[in-house]
């Protein structure tokens, strides 16, 4: 968990509303009688920073909180649209100022989380091939292994070891995808280069993974990974990654929760540094065991001045996945009761979503 104070975040949502308006609003100025209008100077042209080895440099601390409130799939509301028309923005503007002025005012563990989304894109959804933005179908072969347990605590169970639980549960990873997406903190992302690898560290479950390319090939096909086995190379000023050999035990969702894909699923990333402090950063899952048709994930990843990736010192003190077992069990002895007076009834869930679940009000504050 993260609490950062913004420093010198550059120019705020709430201006980029104002000048947005303000532009929509005025005519262009008329030069006065007899002079002559001077043209204004040409925006310079952004240029790719080298390594010292020669390599595009894509390095430093990198956040996907400006992707906060793109919708993984495309609304029905924008009929197939991929960006928001001008009244739209204007609309997404007022609500990413709201978002980082929340953010900046929280009180408590997540105060300042989210509050570095300091650019509004016109995106529509975060999935942009299909052309119509939304996830594919999956096959018959992975509903057949959908289960609860894939949301983990945010799903019903049952949970009868730990095993049953996800990887982001227990501490373990979030896969690729989940490490990258927008969440309601820890966003984090640090690339460190040297020569022939890129190597990427995510906030949240700390994960770090290495990108060789020095032009090796994939480990054997009987090594599996949990970020999968990953090789780059650069086209151009963009780093192109296959990433093979993973498991079947993540998934593609938020937090990494979700149907699982499966261990034959190729995922090809592309980075490239668009501007001084932006990433555009695309993921393409094709895994045919999963998914109909292979899709595009496309966000932005900024580099405010001042924002920094903190640690992350996941189980701590955390006893959510024991205690979420013995009353599993407490549950089991419930039912075997009540069956036992002829009640019949749903097993209840041993868990809820925190973050978003109502909690009911106790009087006087009590606990």
């Amino acid at each position: 968990m993260t609490n950062r104070s913004p420093v010198l975040v550059g120019v705020s949502v709430a201006v980029l509303l104002a000048s947005f308006a303000s532009l929509h609003a005025q005519a262009p100025a008329v030069p006065a009688k007899g002079s002559v209008a001077k043209p204004s100077a040409p925006a310079k042209p952004f240029t790719m920073p080298k390594t010292p080895w020669g390599d595009p440099d894509i390095s430093g601390v990198w956040t996907s909180d400006a992707a906060i409130g793109i919708p993984m799939q495309r609304p029905d509301t924008f009929g197939g649209r991929a960006e928001l028309n001008d009244e739209e923005f204007a609309a997404k503007l007022t609500r990413d100022a709201q978002t980082r002025t929340r953010a900046e005012n929280a009180i408590g563990s997540f105060r300042n989380d989210n509050a570095w989304l300091v650019k509004s894109f016109r995106q529509t959804s975060l999935i942009v091939d299909p052309p119509d933005g939304k996830m594919p179908a999956v096959t018959p072969e992975a509903e057949k292994r959908r289960a609860t347990r894939d949301q983990g605590t945010f799903g019903g169970g049952p949970f009868d070891k730990a095993e049953d639980f996800t990887l982001y549960d227990r501490c373990i990873t979030r896969g690729i995808v989940g490490s990258v997406l927008p969440v309601v903190y820890g966003n984090g992302n640090r690339i460190i280069q040297a020569p022939g690898q890129v190597i990427v560290s995510y906030e949240m479950v700390h994960d770090t993974r290495v990108i060789y390319t020095d032009g090796r090939s994939h480990v054997g096909k009987n090594i599996r990974h949990f970020l999968g086995d990953s090789r780059g190379h650069w086209e151009g000023n963009t780093l192109v990654v296959e990433t093979t050999n993973f498991t079947d035990k993540t998934s593609i969702g938020l937090n990494g929760n979700g149907l699982r894909h499966s261990e034959d699923m190729v995922m090809t990333e592309r980075l490239t540094r668009v501007g001084p402090d932006e990433i555009r950063y695309e993921i393409t899952v094709n895994d045919p065991k999963t998914y109909t048709k292979p899709f595009t994930i496309s966000l932005p990843l900024m580099s405010p001045p001042g924002y920094q990736l903190l640690p992350y010192e996941c189980l701590e003190g955390d006893y959510a996945v024991p205690n979420a077992l013995s009353a599993e069990r407490a549950e089991d002895r419930a039912l075997e009761e009540d069956a036992k007076k002829g009640i019949v009834r749903a097993r209840r869930p041993v868990t809820q979503d925190n973050v978003n679940a109502p909690v009911t009000a106790r009087p006087n504050g009590g606990e």
